[in-house]
């Protein structure tokens, strides 16, 4: 049997690294991963049980029910941001504490399909802002304070949908390491 290292269990895609040259193309295949996730994600998950959502996806990490409400809670906040910043010249946005929102009563226990719902209609909707917009709106950008740097919307894209597949893989690779 293989044993996974803690690196990849945490980072089973690797470690988010941006691009340094981003193309329409990129974008296209960015915008088309998160706009397939909430399918892929609810297929994964529609045949566990309640002992199986709450179990972690790796030592010390969250179970697959805090992933799975994790992923709109995030989402939800990259989309604000995204709106904050076509309407605002250069916001700076307010962070959240994820760790702290992952232990709330309703991502420790909630039912997943109330976030597997949310996650669908949030991206349904930011897809289709994301494929109205002019190509140069993408240029726009907000600060984030814990680093104070610009990030560019395109950039942002790239970014959210690589979340949606690093939290894809730490359930897959669960399911698969567990034979679920």
């Amino acid at each position: 049997m293989i044993v996974a290292s803690s690196d990849q269990l945490k980072y089973p895609i690797g470690k988010y690294q941006p691009s340094t040259t981003i193309t329409k193309d990129m974008i296209g295949r960015w915008i088309d991963e998160i706009e397939r996730l909430p399918a892929k994600l609810r297929s994964l998950v529609s045949n566990l049980s309640q002992d199986q959502l709450d179990t972690p996806y790796r030592p010390d990490g969250w179970t697959i029910r805090q992933v799975i409400h994790h992923i709109p809670d995030s989402h939800v906040n990259g989309y604000i941001r995204f709106k904050w910043a076509l309407t605002e010249d250069t916001p700076i946005i307010k962070p959240y504490e994820e760790q702290l929102w992952a232990e709330l009563f309703d991502s420790t226990s909630a039912p997943i399909a109330i976030s597997l719902s949310i996650l669908e209609a949030l991206h349904a909707k930011w897809v289709y802002l994301l494929k109205g917009l002019p190509i140069e709106d993408l240029e726009r950008t907000f600060i984030h304070p814990a680093t104070n740097t610009e990030a560019p919307l395109k950039a942002i894209i790239e970014l959210y949908a690589w979340h949606g597949q690093h939290h894809y893989m730490h359930i897959k690779n669960l399911l698969v390491s567990k034979n679920w």
